[in-house]
């Protein structure tokens, strides 16, 4: 059954509490079950999607970004339909505008569809002016980290490692870190090249799962070269 974006909408209403404050209060709904309306609802047609792209309320596009990442999952979704999501994320990611919203969605819509593709499309993304289509940028590498392809993303990392807001430095850190696990000697050249200088959130996100002793050693060069 393709749900319609109207129909999503009043399912979603069903779940809040009878004491939400207003219209736009879905604080009593929790994320497992917006997670698991969209799965419900995961064939929705990509105009439908885009309607609740287009609403107001956070959690309703929660909800959108989660239909596109359960269809974008699935081995049955064709290729036309996921190249349809990636070019709905980018051409909607105005209304993908908070770290959760990308988080939710880039690495599947985005980054598994590129998989085989040119990649052209994360260096704009990488140099946009926007801080959450540059999160989406480092995000979406993951998909190709998870098959040992490691250029994109510390390229991309180099990119954005002076970057100026917290939450790209959080991804970038983050990315590092999964790349690290595949090639911890091409994570430590990078860190010895960046370490002293990258943003504090970004490095201590890419050597939490170093042991003890190397990472006190990365944060002291962070410290003794302030």
């Amino acid at each position: 059954m393709e749900y319609t974006a109207a129909q999503f909408a009043e399912r979603l209403e069903a779940l809040r509490s009878p004491d939400a404050s207003g219209p736009d209060d879905y604080r009593s709904v929790g994320m497992g079950q917006i997670f698991d309306l969209a799965r419900e609802c995961m064939d929705m047609p990509p105009a439908e999607i885009e309607r609740l792209l287009e609403s107001p309320t956070h959690a309703v596009r929660v909800g959108a970004v989660s239909v596109m990442d359960f269809q974008a999952r699935d081995r049955k979704t064709s290729p036309e339909r996921k190249r349809e999501l990636f070019e709905l994320y980018l051409r909607r990611h105005d209304r993908i505008d908070t770290w959760d919203l990308v988080d939710r969605s880039a690495i599947w819509v985005v980054g598994q569809y590129l998989v085989d593709k040119p990649r052209d499309v994360l260096y704009e993304l990488a140099a946009s002016d926007q801080p959450m289509e540059r999160r989406t940028a480092i995000l979406a590498t993951f998909a190709f980290i998870r098959r040992d392809q490691l250029d994109d993303a510390y390229r991309i990392a180099e990119l954005l490692v002076d970057d100026p807001e917290d939450t790209v430095h959080k991804a970038v850190g983050w990315m590092l870190r999964e790349a690290g696990k595949r090639d911890p000697e091409r994570q430590a050249a990078f860190l010895e090249a960046h370490a002293a200088t990258m943003p504090r959130v970004m490095l201590r996100y890419a050597i939490e799962k170093l042991d003890k002793p190397t990472r006190d050693a990365w944060l002291a060069r962070k410290r003794s070269e302030r």
